[in-house]
């Protein structure tokens, strides 16, 4: 069942996410059901998936920060071509640029996007692809009726309006109007790339929402998501506390979040 995690402001009041507040709850006392008690021993996709649908992508950053040391979110310039969030699995393509003729040039491309299904997030890398479209519509058209969650492409896509129509989510570093048809050939799928400057490997989480997109290793992403989920309960917890107060810092002294 699907929850959405929401709170009033005023009041901190949550109006829904009864189980993913619970799961925070159950962490913090240290109840946490045998199933989540090792963070390692949680491998249910599905419910890591729905976990990370409904954490904030700033938290997973800062979790993943403070787990690992490692800084591993995309920088400023992905940005989404509408307002969106999801969270699946990367299936990764890289495209090397070379001029060519070559009609199956980009087929292992098309290919890679059938070999997906639900839950996977397209991870396109285009080399020296600013400027041009890793994807457009009939790529999200494929990718939507698969069932994939999202697409991040260190290049850039086109087609947005028609993208935006079928609902299909896409982080990308810009629009343009360009082909990599006969400019590109692709260099593999489900091998490990650097997208805007962060290493993903294919079956690595990826998060997404309007403050950007985070890449989190499968083997960290339980211990991950258990960090992130406490993370959003106190910074949630503390609205209602800072407007009561009129003071930050005695927020930030309680709950030890900022």
């Amino acid at each position: 069942m699907k929850v959405s995690f929401q709170f009033h402001r005023r009041n901190a009041v949550i109006t829904g996410g009864l189980l993913v507040a619970l799961m925070v709850a159950l962490i913090l006392l240290g109840r946490i059901p045998s199933a989540f008690s090792n963070p390692a021993e949680m491998t249910d996709d599905a419910a890591l998936l729905d976990g990370y649908r409904h954490v904030e992508v700033a938290s997973v950053s800062d979790a993943m920060e403070k787990l690992t040391g490692q800084r591993i979110f995309l920088s400023h310039r992905m940005r989404p071509i509408f307002h969106s969030k999801f969270a699946g699995f990367a299936l990764t393509v890289k495209l090397r640029k070379e001029e060519n003729h070559d009609p199956d040039a980009l087929q292992g491309m098309l290919a890679a996007i059938d070999s997906g299904g639900p839950n996977s997030v397209y991870v396109m890398v285009v080399e020296d692809g600013i400027d041009i479209a890793g994807m457009g519509g009939l790529m999200g058209t494929a990718m939507q009726a698969r069932n994939f969650s999202g697409a991040v492409i260190d290049g850039g896509v086109r087609d947005t309006a028609y993208l935006q129509k079928i609902g299909f989510p896409v982080f990308a570093l810009g629009t343009v109007p360009s082909t990599s048809v006969g400019h590109y050939r692709f260099a593999g799928s489900n091998v490990p790339v650097v997208c805007d400057g962060v290493a993903v490997s294919a079956g690595d989480i990826v998060v997404a929402d309007n403050d950007g997109v985070v890449f989190v290793p499968r083997a960290k992403a339980a211990e991950v998501l258990a960090t992130a989920l406490e993370m959003d309960f106190k910074e949630h917890s503390m609205y209602a506390y800072i407007e009561k107060l009129k003071s930050i810092e005695e927020a930030v002294k309680k709950f030890g979040r900022l």
